[in-house]
């Protein structure tokens, strides 16, 4: 790895570090550079405008997310589908935690239908990967028998992205603890509604 990759590499796990902590809009080039005790112009030099470095950070959280959750979960080896199914929720949980504010792609979202807001279709592009690769699991737990035949896989995840996104509004306020047991109770409600009944005995 060269020179400029390694010290790129070193700016946006810095970077990351920051907006993971204050958020997206927080970060900018002086910010940055103080903290990677670099000069603006130095910096400057690596991504030329804010935008691209705001860019360049969320496609290194989208790189520390799949490493983080997907490819954490491809490691243990899961053989069947539940288990993976609730290894991922745990997985996605203890990200949404590493942050002071939630999670850093929906932090930075905000509703935009510019196709020159390239910050915008980055995030749309990483939520998007990210709710695919769940209907792909839904769907394995279809094909599976673990699930109905006649269950939607987007709307199962639209299901999860609610408890989700409720699960840290109640922590945040604090009438959620730390071991999430409203979002496992919900998650536990989803799995009887989703049951394939003709695999009961």
């Amino acid at each position: 790895m060269s020179k400029g990759r390694i010290t790129r590499e070193h700016i946006l796990n810095v970077a990351f570090t920051i907006a993971s902590e204050t958020g997206l809009e927080s970060l900018t080039i002086g910010v940055l550079a103080k903290a990677c005790g670099m000069s603006k112009s130095g910096l400057f030099s690596h991504f030329n405008s804010k935008e691209n470095l705001q860019v360049a950070v969320i496609e290194y959280a989208g790189e520390c997310f799949n490493e983080r959750v997907i490819v954490a979960v491809r490691r243990k080896q899961h053989t069947d589908v539940s288990t993976r199914l609730q290894s991922l929720l745990h997985h996605w949980l203890d990200w949404n935690h590493s942050f002071q504010g939630s999670c850093m792609f929906m932090d930075a979202w905000k509703e935009s239908n510019s196709n020159q807001d390239v910050l915008q279709q980055t995030l749309r592009k990483q939520l998007h990967t990210w709710i695919s690769y769940l209907e792909i699991q839904i769907s394995k737990g279809q094909q599976s028998g673990l699930f109905r035949q006649d269950l939607v896989p987007r709307q199962a995840v639209f299901q999860f992205y609610g408890l989700y996104l409720s699960s840290h509004l109640f922590h945040s306020i604090e009438l959620e603890n730390n071991e999430r047991a409203l979002f496992w109770q919900g998650i536990t409600q989803l799995y009887k509604q989703w049951q394939n009944t003709d695999t009961i005995n």
